[in-house]
């Protein structure tokens, strides 16, 4: 049983979009916007294409979230259709692991320094 259940798969030709709608079980509460575009992405093949989390809903006294994501074949138009706070707000999503990385690396320099202080 795969942790995707689709409930909508509608290609808005008007948009030039695909939008599907789909159900995380067993997430409640732990599925993070970057973690739901891989598993979108990877379980429909979705390589190559842009896929942006519009919502992600979290069901009260279930382990469901209900996720609605926009794929678009052109980054560019999809810049011009959705909200710039949706972009916003990836693009920082991004930064935080990259970050995260950054702070172990400088904290192993940072002692390093010291003990080259504390032998003169």
């Amino acid at each position: 049983m795969s942790l995707i259940e689709k409930l909508t798969d509608t290609d808005n030709s008007f948009l030039s979009r695909r939008e599907i709608v789909c159900d995380f079980r067993g997430l409640g509460g732990k599925l993070k916007k970057t973690d739901a575009i891989d598993m979108i992405t990877k379980e429909y093949k979705l390589d190559g294409k842009f896929v942006i989390p519009i919502r992600l809903k979290n069901h009260t006294g279930r382990p469901v979230i209900t996720g609605t994501f926009y794929i678009y074949d052109d980054e560019e138009l999809a810049k011009k259709q959705v909200n710039p706070t949706v972009f916003a707000r990836l693009e920082k999503d991004k930064a935080k692991p990259a970050e995260a990385e950054a702070k172990p690396a400088e904290a192993e320099a940072k002692p390093a320094e010291k003990s080259t202080e504390d032998d003169k």
